[in-house]
């Protein structure tokens, strides 16, 4: 009698507070025999330990996805709805399709009846989560540091898009630039729409 493993994807985002750049959303399904030491919600790694499990994760998962929505996306949606976007084409992407996916957080995208359920602090109880939380953050972080190459006034490579005091700071002297949320409050009241 041959058993079946089920292929559980764990999904996860980063990048829904900022008032720059995308939102980006990661669904990986782990291998069950190539097991990633130390996987964990990536806000209690280093940068350091993250980079490496990025690069861990990429080579021994069985699949995952990364998907970025951006600005123009986030604003004409709201960024509730660009987030749920962002994960349901994650999912959609896998290869090869999950059986189930667990969604950190309390709320679902549209999965098109595809099994699945959420839970709140995942990142930090599910290992596949974790691993989606890792390939989300440290991307978008990535995307950050190209953005601060080509607008460096801002420091998107310290601050990452969130709405820090340097950020507002350099927000009130130079107004947005074009990757910027112009559906943000902090965005709204700059009359200065380009930099």
């Amino acid at each position: 009698m041959s058993v079946t493993v089920r292929r559980i994807a764990g999904v996860d985002e980063a990048g829904r507070g900022p008032l720059a750049g995308p939102v980006v959303a990661a669904a990986v399904i782990l291998h069950p025999d190539r097991a990633i030491d130390g996987l964990d919600d990536s806000k209690k790694l280093t940068a350091e330990r993250r980079d490496v499990l990025f690069d861990l994760i990429r080579e021994r998962a069985a699949g995952f996805a990364i998907v970025e929505v951006g600005p123009e996306d986030i604003d004409r949606l709201n960024i509730l709805q660009a987030t749920m976007t962002a994960m349901a084409r994650a999912v959609g992407q896998l290869d090869p399709a999950p059986d189930h996916v667990r969604i950190d957080g309390n709320r679902l995208p549209d999965l098109g009846g595809l099994s699945c359920e959420a839970l709140i602090g995942g990142d930090g109880l599910c290992t596949a989560i974790g691993a989606a939380s890792i390939l989300a953050k440290v991307h978008r972080d990535r995307l950050m540091l190209a953005c601060h190459e080509r607008w460096p006034d801002y420091g998107f490579d310290r601050h990452k898009g969130y709405p820090t005091p340097a950020h507002l700071a350099a927000l009130d002297r130079l107004g947005p630039c074009p990757i910027h949320r112009r559906s943000f409050r902090p965005i709204r009241q700059h009359e200065l729409f380009g930099c």
